[in-house]
C-alpha cells in the first residue's frame, strides 16, 4: 500500500489532499529531461544532473520522518516479534 497512488491520482483533484507519493512523483516527472528542449549538452546535462540531486532529496525528506520514529516503536516492534515468534 505505501506506492499505491494510482487510486489517489484518479479519485482525489485537489492538490492539497494528495498524498506524498502524488507529490514526489509530479517533482520526478517535472524534472526530467526532454528531448528536443534543450539543444545545448552542458545544460541538458546539468539539468539533468540537477533532476537527480532532486530526487535522491525527495526521498531523504519523506522517509526522514519515519527513520526519526523508529527509535521510539522500536520497543513494540520487537514485542511483537516475540509474541508471534515459535518457543522451541
Amino acid at each position: 500500500m505505501w506506492n499505491s497512488y494510482f487510486d489517489a491520482m484518479i479519485y482525489i483533484n485537489t492538490a492539497s489532499k494528495q498524498p506524498l507519493q502524488l507529490v514526489l512523483r509530479a517533482i520526478l516527472i517535472q524534472n526530467q529531461p526532454q528531448s528536443g528542449m534543450i539543444a545545448d549538452i552542458q545544460s541538458t546535462a546539468a539539468r539533468a544532473q540537477l533532476g537527480e540531486l532532486l530526487k535522491y532529496a525527495t526521498i531523504i525528506i519523506s522517509s526522514l520522518p519515519l527513520i526519526v520514529m523508529y527509535p521510539f516503536f522500536q520497543k513494540y516492534f520487537d514485542a511483537g516479534i516475540m509474541v508471534g515468534s515459535v518457543k522451541g
